[in-house]
């Protein structure tokens, strides 16, 4: 249950919130009776909200808001304030809160608005998993804090501001939920995310695409288009692989950064622009610079907050989060109880290299999802690229996992048949165990069909193995089950 701390000097207010924020039954909810006494609670207690009243004797909201903020960036705050002080509200979200409401506050609106800040709240738990390093003129001014604090730090610091971001790492790794995380936590939260691939639009429809264009512009300009600059006006526009920009474009980009202002192709007119630009790139924009292939004063443009996101293959320690994560947005979406992975199969999942990143990572949580009929991610359900890739002999995966998972399903002195405890005649010379692994599972499953009487289900049951196993390897050796039965 998420908690929330409500401050007010004003008793019936609070009450009044109080009742109903717990009235949805997701709250656990605390007063505090002014600023001082907020930042008090702040310190002693963990808190995922604060609601603030602007107007507070001792010390006011926006004052408490900072303080708690240096506490811990991660608490969302909102405004609660008098019509009179709207402006003050104003000021506070440029500082760091997530919105403000009006009072008298209204229940619906206030239910609401709380619900969409913990949604915006979700995306920055989802970007910790890229681990972003904010830079200031090459140096990290982040430090050594936890992971989470680091990510809230950020977007903490870049939702008081407009300036341009530049997030840049290798594909995969997360770029574009960075830049969601930061627009839905920013002041300018309630105007449009729109996305856009540069590495995806022909070259000579690069203009019209960010600009738009009048109607006869251009062959086939039959009616009238409105640009992504215009279309995402008051919000984000997010330039992914923007190092894939022509030299004509850069300099147009360039233009519309210094001077806000854009001119649609074929118009005589130019339009006013109020957007925030994000761009992304996994490109060295430094050796382009070099190369002339792009252009320094947009680096530098672009360039004023920069953000690095590292590879997987340097963040192994970081995996087992991830996977976490993931795992638990699978079970979610395809309503499944997949409790974590087998250590064989992580083990694998940490020597591997990640080419594809994150994104590639999540693709092979989902994978295994499909494939995985246990409550563990096993080896036999990992895709046999990763497999291969890091040395493993696909035979002996299965048998080994087949072999031991659960109570070393394979053969038990338990076993309901009363034969776990025989010996398996093996003929030949050499005594190897992969050389006659095969005659002993055969051999097994022969005597556990022979004594459930070739009923599946029972065998499966009794014997201690595995029903998707038992078919398997009544295939792979050609066992015919119902020989063995009465």
């Amino acid at each position: 249950m998420l908690k929330v701390l409500v401050v007010d000097d004003d008793s019936g207010l609070r009450l009044s919130v109080r009742k109903t924020l717990e009235a949805t039954g997701q709250f656990e909810v605390d007063e505090a009776f002014d600023g001082i006494n907020a930042v008090e609670k702040v310190q002693a207690n963990s808190y995922n909200m604060v609601l603030l009243d602007v107007d507070m004797p001792r010390m006011n909201g926006l004052d408490a808001m900072n303080e708690i903020k240096s506490h811990d960036p991660s608490i969302i705050a909102l405004i609660m304030t008098a019509f009179a002080n709207v402006d003050d509200a104003v000021k506070a979200v440029k500082q760091g809160a997530y919105n403000y409401v009006s009072k008298p506050v209204k229940g619906d609106e206030l239910v609401e608005m709380v619900n969409n800040a913990l949604r915006a709240h979700s995306l920055i738990s989802d970007i910790a998993v890229s681990a972003p390093v904010l830079m200031d003129a090459g140096r990290k001014i982040i430090g050594h804090t936890a992971q989470m604090k680091k990510v809230f730090n950020i977007i903490h610091r870049l939702s008081k501001v407009d300036t341009p971001v530049l997030v840049r790492g290798p594909s995969g790794t997360g770029k574009e939920l960075v830049a969601r995380g930061i627009h839905y936590n920013s002041a300018n939260k309630s105007g449009k995310f729109v996305a856009i691939n540069c590495s995806a639009i022909p070259e000579n429809l690069f203009e019209s695409e960010l600009f738009g264009h009048e109607k006869g512009a251009f062959t086939g300009a039959d009616q009238r288009k409105i640009g992504k600059f215009q279309y995402a006006e008051g919000g984000t526009l997010f330039l992914d692989e923007v190092g894939d920009l022509p030299l004509l474009m850069q300099v147009k980009l360039l233009r519309v950064l210094q001077e806000k202002m854009f001119t649609p192709v074929g118009a005589n007119r130019e339009i006013q622009t109020d957007v925030r630009i994000i761009a992304a790139t996994n490109r060295p924009l430094e050796k382009m610079i070099e190369e002339g292939t792009f252009r320094e004063d947009l680096y530098y443009r672009l360039n004023v907050m920069p953000i690095f996101l590292p590879p997987l293959k340097d963040r192994k320690d970081d995996m087992d989060n991830m996977i976490q994560i993931f795992i638990k947005r699978f079970n979610e979406r395809q309503d499944r109880n997949i409790t974590g992975v087998a250590p064989q199969a992580l083990d694998v999942l940490k020597k591997y290299d990640w080419p594809g990143n994150i994104r590639e990572l999540e693709n092979v949580i989902e994978h295994c999802f499909i494939l995985e009929e246990g409550q563990r991610i096993n080896v036999t359900s990992l895709p046999e690229s990763v497999l291969l890739a890091t040395g493993i002999d696909l035979q002996a995966a299965n048998f080994h996992v087949n072999s031991s998972e659960d109570d070393d399903e394979a053969c038990s002195e338990d076993s309901p048949s009363g034969e776990g405890s025989e010996s398996v005649t093996i003929n030949g010379d050499k005594l190897d165990f992969n050389l006659h692994k095969e005659a002993f599972e055969k051999e097994f499953i022969i005597k556990a069909l022979q004594t459930f009487k070739g009923r599946i289900n029972q065998t499966a049951l009794h014997a201690n193995i595995p029903k998707k196993t038992l078919l398997r390897k009544i295939e792979k050796y050609g066992i015919v089950a119902k020989d063995y039965a009465d």
